[in-house]
């Protein structure tokens, strides 16, 4: 873990979506958090110590699905489809489709494994799931002030972790996506997909991939600002029976033509029910540094 020694910083941004309005000055304690996000392997270890069961891999409650088809009501997940060409960005359903069987093991569904991943970061998990983990590990969630605090590596007020340019000096500082959402991925930085967590240089923390690669849960219940609307790039609608967590920094599915989220001030709600191909976590220990 690394630590972070607290402060006040402007959180939010004017000049991207209106959910990160309005740009406020926020301070908070020092404290340590994950190095990198919770990987496969360390989400393994929890599995074999706990036989824990993670909620895509339970049986769906029809009663919290009263419009849904009851034979679809099968243990599964979200998983990232890339389409053949240009469709509608308005509707995430073009891209995003519910495969039976998908969970952290199998994050793309049968046929798919994590088998050779274990450095990439746990996906497929769920809000319980997550807290779950981190009760195991001695440790809890950092609220969306921490996480954002951390993120930006003492850069208070740059666009990205890094800076204000995107791509500074032609080098891919994070793994997003380069080229046409949600088909043309042109891999100018070398990944499809989520890549082993470290790939990418730290911010001024020593914090790795709190931009990029996957989302991450934080423990704040979501709520938009007053001048707020909804992003397509939410999965999930208001007033549905599953309230919504805030995850930060975007993941390898951000691009700019869609989602420019990641950017330390960007945020996006998360029903809690909902695991999916793209969203991962990391914890915290609020403590003293002595």
């Amino acid at each position: 873990m690394r630590w972070i020694p607290g402060g006040t910083f402007r959180m939010g941004a004017e000049d991207f979506y209106p959910e990160e309005r309005p740009v406020r000055e926020v301070s908070v304690d020092g404290f340590w958090m994950d190095e990198h996000p919770v990987t496969a392997a360390e989400f393994r270890r929890f599995v074999r110590d706990t036989g824990y069961v993670t909620v895509a891999e339970r049986p769906l409650d029809p009663a919290d699905y009263p419009d849904a088809d009851p034979d679809l009501l099968v243990p599964g997940s979200l998983v990232f489809r890339r389409t053949t060409g240009p469709v509608d960005l308005d509707d995430y359903r073009n891209w995003w489709e519910y495969v039976a069987g998908a969970y952290w093991k199998h994050p793309g569904g049968k046929g798919t494994t994590i088998n050779g991943r274990d450095r990439h970061p746990v996906v497929q998990v769920a809000w319980e799931d997550v807290e779950s983990y981190a009760a195991w590990a001695g440790k809890v969630l950092p609220t969306e002030a921490e996480w954002e605090f951390a993120a930006r590596g003492g850069l208070d007020g740059a666009a990205f972790g890094w800076g204000d340019e995107h791509f500074p000096g032609g080098k891919a500082m994070a793994n997003t996506w380069q080229g046409e959402f949600p088909w043309q991925n042109l891999k100018l930085d070398g990944f499809e997909g989520t890549s082993p967590v470290g790939t990418f240089p730290p911010n001024g923390y020593g914090l790795y991939d709190m931009t990029g690669n996957v989302w991450e849960w934080t423990s704040d219940w979501y709520a938009p600002a007053s001048d707020a609307v909804e992003s397509p790039c939410c999965v999930g609608e208001p007033g549905e029976r599953f309230p919504r967590r805030v995850i930060k920094g975007g993941s390898h599915l951000c691009a700019p033509n869609y989602c420019l989220r990641y950017r330390p001030a960007a945020r996006q709600a998360q029903t809690v029910d909902t695991s999916m191909a793209h969203l991962g976590f990391r914890c915290i220990v609020r403590e003293s540094r002595s």
